[in-house]
């Protein structure tokens, strides 16, 4: 069994669309291989995939690849995967699930000057956004997180990055606002968490005031 790196924390129908969703990604993944799934769902929200046939091994790689394992013991030096929990002047708390949570100083970050919160607002982190770390004593944001974030805030392509939401969800709220010709296209940056990529004349907190009234998210946006 594979407890992967993202959350369902939605409720009601919404979390039936995001099962649903989630089997359908699952076994676009898995489609080729020997292996038969079945989804479930723990109690702290984040999701599990059992697997079953010759070709299981390669099929927990592969899930591990794109969405990230949760696991319960954690190696000094190793890069893992967690949730952004919350934050506060001291740094970042991520959610690693088994009840356990990590916290990131605001020194291990590596994202520039600023506090925890106004570091989170400059590159778009809406919460329960899944996030690699590499544990230890402090626990610091992996290199290749940072990468990732600074790749957001560069180039011509400005975003705006929301939760509690499906990846066809943001496409067809940001159709209903009349903007489908001002992005590229929507990223899935985790199950629901999406970054909506604008074109490069767009304007992200012009599109976000725009769509906002119709996406009940959290919305960052992010200007390169």
């Amino acid at each position: 069994m594979v407890v992967l790196g993202t959350k369902v924390y939605v409720a009601g129908d919404a979390r039936d669309r995001t099962l649903d969703g989630l089997r359908s990604m699952v076994g676009n993944e898995l489609g080729d291989l020997d292996v038969a799934y079945d989804i479930g769902l723990r109690d702290d929200d984040f999701p599990t995939v059992t697997l079953d046939g010759p070709d299981e091994t390669v099929a927990k790689n592969l899930l591990r690849e794109e969405f990230g394992e949760l696991v319960a013991d954690h190696e000094d030096g190793e890069t893992y995967v967690g949730t952004l929990d919350s934050w506060d002047e001291d740094g970042f708390v991520l959610d690693v699930g088994f009840g356990q949570t990590v916290r990131i100083p605001v020194d291990e970050l590596g994202l520039g000057q600023g506090t925890p919160s106004q570091i989170r607002k400059r590159f778009g982190l809406v919460q329960h956004l899944p996030l690699r770390f590499v544990a230890g004593d402090p626990a610091s944001l992996a290199e290749v997180e940072q990468d990732r974030l600074y790749e957001w805030s560069r180039g011509n392509n400005g975003r705006i990055n929301a939760n509690s939401v499906t990846r066809s969800e943001a496409r067809a709220t940001v159709n209903r606002a009349g903007h489908a010709q001002d992005i590229v296209t929507v990223e899935r940056i985790g199950l629901l968490e999406q970054s909506i990529i604008c074109n490069p004349d767009t304007d992200p907190p012009g599109l976000l005031a725009d769509i906002g009234q119709y996406m009940p998210s959290e919305l960052l946006a992010i200007v390169p």
